[in-house]
């Protein structure tokens, strides 16, 4: 059995998975602010739904940047050098564990869910932020495991900022003062497709992936931007850099978690 840790900045969702692939568990709780409280109530919930001779192998994916199972900083929860790993040892006796970075482990699982797996895949989701994993030949790229495009520097109304400060579905919100599902006017979307592209114009000539995947809330409605979006793209990007192909994400929802399900399976078939 596999199990699959996905926190959030205001829930937590641990799923198990058989080894059929398929989902036996799922258990959801609001997430504890404060680190202490976080392990504590992790830990309670870990060892009342599972046994640990069933479990072979426990992933953590983290919103913000993981090295060696350290949270260096998560934004949204306000987390810094926060060793997840050390901190829950043993907490379903041997079973290994192992900390990633949200996006990453979404941008894996979507990957794979592709009808074929591409040389390389950028994953980018729009939600409260904006998050980016990058995947190669259909594992996170070891490179560029760190990155994080939505601290791209961009222009935008003459000043200088981070991509995910204008372009996030908080940003959004706050600019319009309506959630995604709320609106319904083709001049705010054409609109936010500019603010999307920007961030993506900096990226792609970095990263020149085959696909970019768009997941999250502002993901959900790719449909309502996606033509302008590619139109911005097709006309600004360099005539020598190919514009990739942009595809909605299948399982917003759920991507984290089967990125920890499919990390799992990688680690456990190389030890």
């Amino acid at each position: 059995m596999i199990i699959a840790v996905d926190t959030g900045g205001t829930k937590t969702l641990i799923a198990s998975y058989g080894e059929d692939g398929k989902i036996i568990t799922e258990f959801r709780f609001p997430t504890p602010l404060k680190k202490t409280e976080y392990v504590e109530t992790l830990t309670t919930h870990l060892t009342a739904l599972f046994q640990p001779q069933n479990v072979d192998a426990i992933v953590i994916a983290l919103p913000g940047i993981v090295k060696n199972g350290i949270a260096v900083w998560c934004n949204n929860l306000h987390w810094k050098n926060f060793d997840v790993a050390a901190e829950l040892k043993g907490v379903l006796g041997g079973a290994p564990l192992f900390v990633e970075n949200d996006a990453n482990l979404a941008g894996l699982a979507e990957t794979r869910q592709l009808k074929e797996v591409p040389v390389s895949s950028l994953y980018v989701t729009i939600s409260t932020g904006i998050g980016s994993g990058v995947i190669t030949n259909g594992k996170i790229d070891p490179g560029l495991r760190y990155s994080e495009a939505g601290r791209a520097l961009v222009e935008f109304d003459g000043t200088v900022r981070e991509w995910e400060t204008f372009a996030s579905g908080k940003a959004i919100y706050n600019t319009y003062g309506k959630y995604a599902r709320d609106i319904k006017s083709k001049r705010i979307w054409n609109k936010i497709a500019d603010r999307v592209s920007r961030g993506f114009l900096a990226v792609i000539p970095v990263i020149q992936p085959d696909v970019i995947i768009i997941g999250g809330s502002i993901g959900t409605y790719f449909g309502e931007y996606q033509a302008q979006l590619k139109g911005i793209l097709k006309e600004k990007l360099p005539p020598h850099i190919p514009l990739p192909k942009l595809v909605q994400a299948k399982h917003p929802e759920q991507a984290v978690i089967y990125g920890c399900y499919y990390y799992a399976l990688d680690v456990l078939a190389d030890s």
